[in-house]
């Protein structure tokens, strides 16, 4: 008797364990996929390139029709590549790369600039601003799907062999995100540091104003008409 209620309890015991387990929530499997956290749709989050990933492939025409290579120019040395556009932003931007594209061009960067803009808007920004990098048009922005990147503008600074070392997007006209790809590029390149900040301060400074009068200049003039009129 007393064996047979032991085993009834055991038996009670062994049910009433099994019903709580029931009851509570599986345990996520550490081993497999799960869902990103801010995927509150419950779609996938958008995948993007980060650094350390090998470059994708890349390849399109300049604006002589030339194809250019992204492999053929990472087999060389490293390669900074900017997708951007003319806009106010891009374009108080474009002198610190302008300055880091000359500060490292003889150290083997290479820098390629793709624009979004129409080819004769681009043509005449170019001859503008004396663009001194290789440059290409995507009106399509097929360029930006290919780096899986919808900011603009996004740098990404490619080292020799093809992997990203550094994904610098954003505008930035003060020039400091500039710099901080510029330093990158010095460690790569085996150079010295170019502040590109200073050196687009100093050749602001040296420019001559002729086409920005000064308020001086301008008090000047209004006094002469006045004394012009008085006559």
């Amino acid at each position: 008797m007393t064996k047979y209620l032991l085993a009834t309890v055991a038996w009670t015991m062994l049910a009433l364990t099994s019903t709580l387990r029931a009851g509570e929530p599986a345990a996520a499997d550490k081993t497999g996929d799960s869902a990103p956290a801010n995927a509150a749709n419950g779609a996938p989050a958008e995948e993007k390139l980060a650094i350390g990933d090998q470059a994708p492939e890349f390849k399109i025409k300049d604006a002589d029709g030339e194809e250019i290579d992204l492999a053929e120019l990472t087999a060389d040395g490293p390669v900074l590549v900017r997708l951007t556009c003319g806009c106010s932003g891009c374009d108080k931007e474009l002198a610190y790369f302008q300055e880091l594209h000359e500060a490292y061009e003889g150290k083997g960067l290479t820098s390629l600039a793709i624009f979004k803009e129409p080819d004769a808007k681009v043509e005449a920004y170019v001859k503008e601003k004396k663009l001194n990098m290789l440059y290409a048009v995507d009106t399509k922005g097929q360029s930006w799907n290919v780096f899986k990147t919808k900011t603009m503008p996004t740098n990404f600074l490619i080292d020799k062999g093809g992997k990203i070392v550094s994904i610098a997007a954003g505008c930035d006209p003060s020039g400091l995100l500039a710099k901080n790809v510029s330093d990158k590029v010095a460690e790569l390149v085996g150079s010295d540091k170019v502040d590109v900040r200073q050196k687009v301060a100093a050749k602001q400074k040296a420019a001559p104003n002729s086409s920005k009068p000064t308020v001086e200049k301008k008090a000047v003039e209004k006094k002469a008409v006045e004394k012009k009129a008085e006559k």
